[in-house]
Protein backbone atom coordinates (compact mmCIF):
# COMPACT_ATOMS: atom_id res chain seq x y z
CA UNK A 1 0.00 0.00 0.00
CA UNK A 2 1.31 3.44 -0.91
CA UNK A 3 1.12 6.66 1.07
CA UNK A 4 2.19 10.28 0.67
CA UNK A 5 4.88 11.93 2.81
CA UNK A 6 5.57 15.65 3.00
CA UNK A 7 9.18 16.82 3.10
CA UNK A 8 9.47 20.10 5.00
CA UNK A 9 12.10 22.81 5.11
CA UNK A 10 14.28 21.74 8.05
CA UNK A 11 15.73 24.02 10.70
CA UNK A 12 19.44 24.06 9.95
CA UNK A 13 20.44 26.40 12.78
CA UNK A 14 18.88 28.10 15.79
CA UNK A 15 18.84 31.50 14.08
CA UNK A 16 17.49 30.27 10.76
CA UNK A 17 13.84 31.08 10.09
CA UNK A 18 13.74 30.62 6.32
CA UNK A 19 15.73 29.52 3.26
CA UNK A 20 15.44 29.97 -0.49
CA UNK A 21 15.06 27.10 -2.95
CA UNK A 22 17.98 27.42 -5.37
CA UNK A 23 17.01 24.57 -7.72
CA UNK A 24 15.43 21.14 -7.70
CA UNK A 25 17.73 18.18 -8.29
CA UNK A 26 14.75 15.84 -8.78
CA UNK A 27 11.58 16.25 -10.81
CA UNK A 28 8.09 14.73 -10.43
CA UNK A 29 8.19 11.06 -11.38
CA UNK A 30 11.84 10.56 -10.36
CA UNK A 31 12.69 7.78 -7.93
CA UNK A 32 14.39 8.95 -4.74
CA UNK A 33 16.50 7.00 -2.27
CA UNK A 34 16.88 7.64 1.43
CA UNK A 35 19.32 10.53 2.04
CA UNK A 36 19.49 11.33 -1.69
CA UNK A 37 19.56 15.12 -2.30
CA UNK A 38 16.31 16.44 -3.74
CA UNK A 39 17.01 20.17 -3.91
CA UNK A 40 19.61 22.84 -3.23
CA UNK A 41 18.81 25.74 -0.91
CA UNK A 42 20.49 29.01 -0.04
CA UNK A 43 20.56 30.54 3.41
CA UNK A 44 22.17 33.72 4.70
CA UNK A 45 25.21 31.68 5.68
CA UNK A 46 25.85 28.67 3.39
CA UNK A 47 24.35 26.73 0.53
CA UNK A 48 22.97 23.30 1.36
CA UNK A 49 21.42 20.23 -0.22
CA UNK A 50 18.25 18.87 1.37
CA UNK A 51 18.10 15.06 1.26
CA UNK A 52 15.02 12.90 1.30
CA UNK A 53 14.07 11.26 4.59
CA UNK A 54 12.32 8.37 2.81
CA UNK A 55 12.56 6.05 -0.18
CA UNK A 56 9.98 6.64 -2.86
CA UNK A 57 8.93 8.67 -5.91
CA UNK A 58 8.67 12.44 -6.13
CA UNK A 59 5.01 13.28 -6.82
CA UNK A 60 4.64 17.04 -6.40
CA UNK A 61 6.96 20.03 -6.01
CA UNK A 62 5.26 22.60 -3.79
CA UNK A 63 7.84 25.41 -3.93
CA UNK A 64 9.47 26.79 -7.07
CA UNK A 65 13.04 27.86 -7.72
CA UNK A 66 13.89 31.20 -6.14
CA UNK A 67 11.07 31.10 -3.58
CA UNK A 68 11.86 31.79 0.08
CA UNK A 69 10.37 29.19 2.42
CA UNK A 70 9.83 29.46 6.20
CA UNK A 71 11.23 26.63 8.30
CA UNK A 72 8.66 23.83 8.67
CA UNK A 73 6.89 24.57 5.39
CA UNK A 74 6.26 21.52 3.13
CA UNK A 75 8.38 21.77 -0.02
CA UNK A 76 7.43 18.56 -1.84
CA UNK A 77 5.44 15.33 -1.58
CA UNK A 78 6.95 11.86 -2.00
CA UNK A 79 4.97 8.70 -2.61
CA UNK A 80 6.26 5.85 -0.47
CA UNK A 81 5.54 2.30 0.45
CA UNK A 82 4.22 1.98 4.02
CA UNK A 83 7.31 0.08 5.12
CA UNK A 84 9.57 2.96 4.11
CA UNK A 85 7.38 5.93 4.84
CA UNK A 86 7.13 8.04 7.94
CA UNK A 87 3.79 7.29 9.60
CA UNK A 88 2.41 10.80 9.01
CA UNK A 89 3.54 14.15 7.65
CA UNK A 90 3.91 15.22 11.27
CA UNK A 91 6.32 12.35 11.83
CA UNK A 92 8.37 13.45 8.83
CA UNK A 93 8.41 16.96 10.26
CA UNK A 94 9.58 15.63 13.61
CA UNK A 95 12.32 13.66 11.90
CA UNK A 96 13.49 16.83 10.18
CA UNK A 97 13.65 18.70 13.49
CA UNK A 98 14.97 16.44 16.27
CA UNK A 99 14.24 17.87 19.69
CA UNK A 100 16.94 20.09 21.11
CA UNK A 101 19.28 19.72 18.13
CA UNK A 102 20.09 21.49 14.93
CA UNK A 103 20.72 19.52 11.80
CA UNK A 104 24.20 18.40 10.79
CA UNK A 105 25.46 19.61 7.43
CA UNK A 106 27.58 17.42 5.18
CA UNK A 107 30.09 18.73 2.63
CA UNK A 108 29.45 18.97 -1.11
CA UNK A 109 30.41 21.14 -4.09
CA UNK A 110 31.26 24.86 -3.66
CA UNK A 111 29.43 25.85 -0.44
CA UNK A 112 26.65 23.34 -1.06
CA UNK A 113 26.63 21.17 2.01
CA UNK A 114 24.45 18.09 2.27
CA UNK A 115 22.06 18.25 5.20
CA UNK A 116 20.94 15.02 6.87
CA UNK A 117 17.41 15.87 7.86
CA UNK A 118 17.11 12.90 10.19
CA UNK A 119 19.60 14.04 12.83
CA UNK A 120 23.20 13.51 13.89
CA UNK A 121 22.82 9.78 14.48
CA UNK A 122 22.41 9.26 10.73
CA UNK A 123 25.82 10.69 9.82
CA UNK A 124 27.54 7.43 9.03
CA UNK A 125 24.53 5.98 7.26
CA UNK A 126 24.10 9.10 5.16
CA UNK A 127 27.80 9.16 4.41
CA UNK A 128 27.62 5.64 3.00
CA UNK A 129 24.56 6.46 0.93
CA UNK A 130 26.13 9.64 -0.38
CA UNK A 131 29.37 8.03 -1.58
CA UNK A 132 28.16 7.57 -5.16
CA UNK A 133 25.87 10.62 -5.30
CA UNK A 134 27.54 13.18 -7.54
CA UNK A 135 26.78 16.88 -7.69
CA UNK A 136 25.94 18.52 -11.05
CA UNK A 137 29.30 20.33 -11.06
CA UNK A 138 31.17 17.06 -10.54
CA UNK A 139 29.19 15.31 -13.27
CA UNK A 140 29.78 18.19 -15.71
CA UNK A 141 33.56 18.22 -15.23
CA UNK A 142 33.72 14.42 -15.44
CA UNK A 143 31.74 14.43 -18.68
CA UNK A 144 33.95 17.11 -20.21
CA UNK A 145 37.08 15.03 -19.63
CA UNK A 146 35.65 11.53 -20.02
CA UNK A 147 36.37 10.53 -16.43
CA UNK A 148 34.74 7.50 -14.80
CA UNK A 149 33.71 8.86 -11.40
CA UNK A 150 33.77 5.41 -9.84
CA UNK A 151 37.56 5.42 -10.25
CA UNK A 152 37.97 8.47 -8.03
CA UNK A 153 38.37 8.22 -4.27
CA UNK A 154 36.32 11.03 -2.76
CA UNK A 155 37.70 13.27 -0.04
CA UNK A 156 34.38 14.88 0.87
CA UNK A 157 32.27 14.02 3.89
CA UNK A 158 31.29 10.35 3.81
CA UNK A 159 33.63 9.70 0.87
CA UNK A 160 31.74 11.97 -1.51
CA UNK A 161 33.57 12.94 -4.70
CA UNK A 162 34.04 16.71 -4.87
CA UNK A 163 34.80 19.03 -7.77
CA UNK A 164 38.36 19.35 -6.49
CA UNK A 165 38.76 15.55 -6.49
CA UNK A 166 37.82 15.39 -10.18
CA UNK A 167 40.17 18.24 -11.15
CA UNK A 168 43.02 16.65 -9.18
CA UNK A 169 42.35 13.29 -10.85
CA UNK A 170 42.32 14.84 -14.31
CA UNK A 171 45.43 16.98 -13.86
CA UNK A 172 47.51 14.29 -12.13
CA UNK A 173 47.62 11.96 -15.13
CA UNK A 174 47.49 8.94 -12.83
CA UNK A 175 45.41 8.30 -9.73
CA UNK A 176 44.76 5.53 -7.22
CA UNK A 177 41.32 4.10 -7.92
CA UNK A 178 38.62 3.54 -5.33
CA UNK A 179 39.26 -0.18 -5.40
CA UNK A 180 42.95 0.20 -4.62
CA UNK A 181 44.31 -0.31 -8.16
CA UNK A 182 46.03 2.22 -10.39
CA UNK A 183 44.38 3.78 -13.40
CA UNK A 184 45.56 6.13 -16.10
CA UNK A 185 43.60 9.28 -16.77
CA UNK A 186 43.75 11.96 -19.44
CA UNK A 187 47.17 13.65 -19.81
CA UNK A 188 47.35 16.88 -17.89
CA UNK A 189 48.27 18.83 -21.02
CA UNK A 190 44.78 18.28 -22.45
CA UNK A 191 42.99 19.69 -19.45
CA UNK A 192 41.58 23.14 -18.81
CA UNK A 193 41.45 23.02 -14.99
CA UNK A 194 39.14 26.07 -14.76
CA UNK A 195 41.23 27.88 -12.21
CA UNK A 196 42.64 24.88 -10.33
CA UNK A 197 46.13 25.37 -11.74
CA UNK A 198 46.06 29.02 -10.77
CA UNK A 199 45.92 28.07 -7.08
CA UNK A 200 49.13 26.07 -7.54
CA UNK A 201 51.06 28.90 -9.21
CA UNK A 202 53.78 30.69 -7.35
CA UNK A 203 52.17 33.69 -5.66
CA UNK A 204 53.72 37.01 -6.62
CA UNK A 205 55.52 38.85 -3.84
CA UNK A 206 54.94 42.59 -4.29
CA UNK A 207 54.33 42.76 -0.54
CA UNK A 208 55.66 40.78 2.41
CA UNK A 209 52.14 39.92 3.45
CA UNK A 210 50.84 38.78 0.05
CA UNK A 211 49.79 35.15 0.50
CA UNK A 212 47.27 34.38 -2.23
CA UNK A 213 46.31 35.29 -5.76
CA UNK A 214 42.83 36.83 -6.01
CA UNK A 215 40.33 34.32 -7.35
CA UNK A 216 38.46 35.11 -10.56
CA UNK A 217 34.71 34.48 -10.27
CA UNK A 218 33.24 31.95 -12.68
CA UNK A 219 30.18 33.12 -14.60
CA UNK A 220 27.50 30.49 -14.14
CA UNK A 221 25.12 31.81 -16.79
CA UNK A 222 25.08 34.70 -19.21
CA UNK A 223 22.89 36.05 -21.98
CA UNK A 224 24.40 37.87 -24.94
CA UNK A 225 22.59 41.02 -26.11
CA UNK A 226 22.62 41.08 -29.94
CA UNK A 227 24.17 44.21 -31.41
CA UNK A 228 25.48 45.48 -28.07
CA UNK A 229 28.85 45.04 -26.41
CA UNK A 230 27.46 43.68 -23.17
CA UNK A 231 25.79 40.67 -21.66
CA UNK A 232 23.61 39.74 -18.71
CA UNK A 233 24.80 37.62 -15.79
CA UNK A 234 22.10 35.82 -13.87
CA UNK A 235 22.03 36.68 -10.16
CA UNK A 236 22.70 33.55 -8.15
CA UNK A 237 20.87 32.94 -4.86
CA UNK A 238 24.08 33.33 -2.86
CA UNK A 239 24.86 36.65 -4.56
CA UNK A 240 21.28 37.73 -3.89
CA UNK A 241 21.69 36.84 -0.20
CA UNK A 242 24.93 38.81 -0.03
CA UNK A 243 23.23 41.81 -1.63
CA UNK A 244 20.36 41.60 0.85
CA UNK A 245 22.68 41.37 3.86
CA UNK A 246 24.97 44.18 2.71
CA UNK A 247 21.97 46.43 2.03
CA UNK A 248 20.66 45.73 5.53
CA UNK A 249 24.06 46.58 7.02
CA UNK A 250 24.61 49.88 5.23
CA UNK A 251 20.94 50.90 5.59
CA UNK A 252 20.58 50.23 9.31
CA UNK A 253 24.15 50.79 10.54
CA UNK A 254 25.66 54.30 10.28
CA UNK A 255 29.19 53.43 9.22
CA UNK A 256 32.24 55.47 10.21
CA UNK A 257 35.85 54.67 9.37
CA UNK A 258 39.34 55.18 10.72
CA UNK A 259 42.85 53.80 10.18
CA UNK A 260 46.10 53.38 12.07
CA UNK A 261 49.61 52.57 10.88
CA UNK A 262 51.56 49.77 12.56
CA UNK A 263 55.30 48.99 12.56
CA UNK A 264 55.43 45.19 12.27
CA UNK A 265 59.15 44.81 11.66
CA UNK A 266 59.63 42.74 14.82
CA UNK A 267 56.60 40.62 13.92
CA UNK A 268 58.07 39.87 10.48
CA UNK A 269 61.33 38.76 12.08
CA UNK A 270 59.48 36.63 14.63
CA UNK A 271 57.37 34.88 12.01
CA UNK A 272 60.39 34.25 9.77
CA UNK A 273 62.15 32.63 12.71
CA UNK A 274 59.26 30.33 13.68
CA UNK A 275 57.31 29.53 10.49
CA UNK A 276 59.38 26.57 9.22
CA UNK A 277 59.49 24.83 12.59
CA UNK A 278 55.79 25.50 13.10
CA UNK A 279 54.96 24.04 9.68
CA UNK A 280 56.86 20.85 10.51
CA UNK A 281 55.30 20.56 13.95
CA UNK A 282 51.69 21.51 13.21
CA UNK A 283 51.38 20.89 9.48
CA UNK A 284 49.82 24.33 8.89
CA UNK A 285 51.15 27.71 7.81
CA UNK A 286 51.95 30.27 10.50
CA UNK A 287 50.35 33.37 9.02
CA UNK A 288 50.53 36.97 10.20
CA UNK A 289 46.79 36.79 10.80
CA UNK A 290 47.24 34.55 13.85
CA UNK A 291 49.31 37.28 15.54
CA UNK A 292 46.81 39.94 14.46
CA UNK A 293 43.91 38.04 16.01
CA UNK A 294 45.84 37.66 19.26
CA UNK A 295 46.53 41.40 19.31
CA UNK A 296 42.87 42.16 18.58
CA UNK A 297 41.31 39.90 21.22
CA UNK A 298 43.68 41.25 23.88
CA UNK A 299 42.63 44.79 22.90
CA UNK A 300 38.94 43.82 23.06
CA UNK A 301 39.48 42.68 26.65
CA UNK A 302 40.59 46.22 27.45
CA UNK A 303 37.73 47.81 25.47
CA UNK A 304 34.79 45.36 25.68
CA UNK A 305 32.33 47.84 24.14
CA UNK A 306 33.91 46.94 20.78
CA UNK A 307 32.38 43.47 21.19
CA UNK A 308 28.74 44.58 21.16
CA UNK A 309 25.52 44.97 19.18
CA UNK A 310 22.78 47.61 18.95
CA UNK A 311 19.36 46.65 20.40
CA UNK A 312 17.32 49.87 19.92
CA UNK A 313 16.89 50.75 23.61
CA UNK A 314 20.12 49.17 24.86
CA UNK A 315 23.61 48.08 23.83
CA UNK A 316 24.35 44.38 24.29
CA UNK A 317 27.99 43.72 25.20
CA UNK A 318 29.00 40.15 24.40
CA UNK A 319 30.99 38.21 26.97
CA UNK A 320 32.43 35.70 24.48
CA UNK A 321 34.85 37.00 21.87
CA UNK A 322 33.95 35.14 18.67
CA UNK A 323 35.81 36.41 15.63
CA UNK A 324 34.17 36.20 12.20
CA UNK A 325 36.95 35.52 9.73
CA UNK A 326 36.37 36.65 6.14
CA UNK A 327 37.22 33.78 3.77
CA UNK A 328 37.12 34.32 0.00
CA UNK A 329 35.78 31.60 -2.30
CA UNK A 330 35.51 31.56 -6.09
CA UNK A 331 32.32 33.62 -6.22
CA UNK A 332 31.63 34.96 -2.74
CA UNK A 333 32.94 35.66 0.75
CA UNK A 334 32.04 33.53 3.76
CA UNK A 335 32.54 34.54 7.40
CA UNK A 336 33.16 31.43 9.54
CA UNK A 337 33.67 32.04 13.22
CA UNK A 338 36.54 31.30 15.61
CA UNK A 339 34.68 30.69 18.86
CA UNK A 340 36.17 31.95 22.14
CA UNK A 341 39.19 33.37 20.34
CA UNK A 342 40.44 35.03 23.53
CA UNK A 343 40.98 31.60 25.11
CA UNK A 344 43.39 30.44 22.38
CA UNK A 345 47.13 31.01 22.08
CA UNK A 346 48.80 32.04 18.82
CA UNK A 347 49.34 28.43 17.74
CA UNK A 348 45.70 27.58 18.41
CA UNK A 349 44.54 30.58 16.40
CA UNK A 350 46.81 29.57 13.50
CA UNK A 351 45.28 26.08 13.46
CA UNK A 352 41.73 27.50 13.49
CA UNK A 353 42.53 29.94 10.69
CA UNK A 354 43.99 27.20 8.51
CA UNK A 355 41.05 24.87 9.15
CA UNK A 356 38.33 27.45 8.43
CA UNK A 357 40.10 28.88 5.39
CA UNK A 358 40.69 25.42 3.89
CA UNK A 359 37.14 24.23 4.48
CA UNK A 360 35.79 27.53 3.18
CA UNK A 361 37.64 27.10 -0.13
CA UNK A 362 36.54 23.46 -0.35
CA UNK A 363 32.90 24.29 0.35
CA UNK A 364 32.80 22.28 3.60
CA UNK A 365 31.76 24.98 6.05
CA UNK A 366 28.68 24.11 8.09
CA UNK A 367 25.97 26.21 9.67
CA UNK A 368 27.66 25.68 13.03
CA UNK A 369 30.84 27.28 11.63
CA UNK A 370 29.02 30.43 10.58
CA UNK A 371 27.01 31.49 13.62
CA UNK A 372 27.78 33.49 16.74
CA UNK A 373 30.35 36.00 15.49
CA UNK A 374 30.74 39.13 17.60
CA UNK A 375 33.25 41.10 15.49
CA UNK A 376 34.93 40.59 12.11
CA UNK A 377 38.60 40.61 11.12
CA UNK A 378 39.43 40.63 7.41
CA UNK A 379 42.87 39.74 6.05
CA UNK A 380 42.66 41.98 2.98
CA UNK A 381 46.44 42.31 2.88
CA UNK A 382 46.71 38.69 1.75
CA UNK A 383 46.07 39.84 -1.84
CA UNK A 384 48.00 43.10 -1.72
CA UNK A 385 45.45 45.67 -0.49
CA UNK A 386 46.90 48.57 1.49
CA UNK A 387 43.68 50.46 2.27
CA UNK A 388 40.05 49.34 2.46
CA UNK A 389 36.66 50.39 3.83
CA UNK A 390 34.99 47.17 5.05
CA UNK A 391 31.24 46.74 5.41
CA UNK A 392 30.17 45.73 8.92
CA UNK A 393 28.71 42.24 9.24
CA UNK A 394 25.22 42.86 10.62
CA UNK A 395 24.52 43.12 13.58
CA UNK A 396 28.12 43.44 14.77
CA UNK A 397 29.66 46.78 15.66
CA UNK A 398 33.06 46.65 13.91
CA UNK A 399 34.91 45.17 10.95
CA UNK A 400 38.69 45.41 11.15
CA UNK A 401 41.01 44.82 8.18
CA UNK A 402 44.71 43.98 8.27
CA UNK A 403 46.33 45.34 5.12
CA UNK A 404 49.43 44.29 3.22
CA UNK A 405 52.83 44.61 4.88
CA UNK A 406 55.16 46.81 2.83
CA UNK A 407 58.67 48.11 3.43
CA UNK A 408 58.82 51.90 3.67
CA UNK A 409 61.30 54.53 4.81
CA UNK A 410 60.26 55.69 8.29
CA UNK A 411 61.65 58.49 10.46
CA UNK A 412 62.85 57.12 13.83
CA UNK A 413 64.59 59.49 16.25
CA UNK A 414 65.22 61.97 13.42
CA UNK A 415 66.85 59.23 11.33
CA UNK A 416 65.44 57.38 8.34
CA UNK A 417 65.16 53.61 8.49
CA UNK A 418 63.51 50.95 6.36
CA UNK A 419 60.70 49.30 8.32
CA UNK A 420 57.93 46.79 7.60
CA UNK A 421 54.69 48.75 7.89
CA UNK A 422 51.00 47.83 7.67
CA UNK A 423 47.70 49.71 7.88
CA UNK A 424 44.76 48.57 9.98
CA UNK A 425 41.36 49.91 8.91
CA UNK A 426 38.27 49.90 11.11
CA UNK A 427 34.62 50.35 10.15
CA UNK A 428 32.47 51.09 13.19
CA UNK A 429 28.79 51.37 14.09
CA UNK A 430 28.52 55.03 15.05
CA UNK A 431 25.38 54.38 17.12
CA UNK A 432 27.49 52.36 19.56
CA UNK A 433 31.03 53.59 19.08
CA UNK A 434 32.72 56.97 18.69
CA UNK A 435 36.10 58.05 17.39
CA UNK A 436 37.63 58.38 20.85
CA UNK A 437 36.96 54.83 22.01
CA UNK A 438 37.83 53.33 18.61
CA UNK A 439 41.00 55.39 18.39
CA UNK A 440 42.08 54.06 21.77
CA UNK A 441 41.14 50.54 20.71
CA UNK A 442 43.20 50.78 17.51
CA UNK A 443 46.09 52.24 19.47
CA UNK A 444 45.97 49.24 21.82
CA UNK A 445 45.94 46.83 18.84
CA UNK A 446 48.97 48.70 17.48
CA UNK A 447 50.78 48.45 20.82
CA UNK A 448 50.04 44.74 21.02
CA UNK A 449 51.33 44.08 17.51
CA UNK A 450 54.45 46.15 18.03
CA UNK A 451 55.14 44.40 21.34
CA UNK A 452 55.79 41.07 19.63
CA UNK A 453 59.49 40.31 19.77
CA UNK A 454 61.87 37.56 18.76
CA UNK A 455 61.24 36.00 22.21
CA UNK A 456 57.44 35.78 21.89
CA UNK A 457 56.08 32.26 22.45
CA UNK A 458 53.40 30.63 20.32
CA UNK A 459 52.13 28.24 22.98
Amino acid sequence: MKSLTEIVMPKLAESLVSATIDRWLKQPGDSIGMYEPICEIITNKVNAEIPSTVNGKLVTILVGNGEEVPVGTPICIIETEDANAAATPDAAHAAAEPAGATLPVYGSQKAANTVAATGASDLEVAGGAMHHRYSPAVQRIAAEHGVDLQLIRGTGMGGRVTRKDVITFVTSGQQVAAGGGTVTSIPATSVDPAGAAQAEQQVRTTGLHLSETPRIPQIEAETEIPGRGEHFIDITPIRNAIARNVKQSVTEIPHAWMMIEVDVTNLVQLRNKLKDEFQKREGVNLTYLAFVLKAVVNAVKDYPIINSTWATDKIIVKRDINISLAVGTEDSVATPVIKNADQKNIAGLAREIDDLARRGREGKLTMADMGGGTLTVNNTGSFGSILSYPTIVYPQAVNLTFESIVKRPVVINDMIGVRSMANMCLSLDHRILDGVICGRFLQRVKENLESFSIETKLY
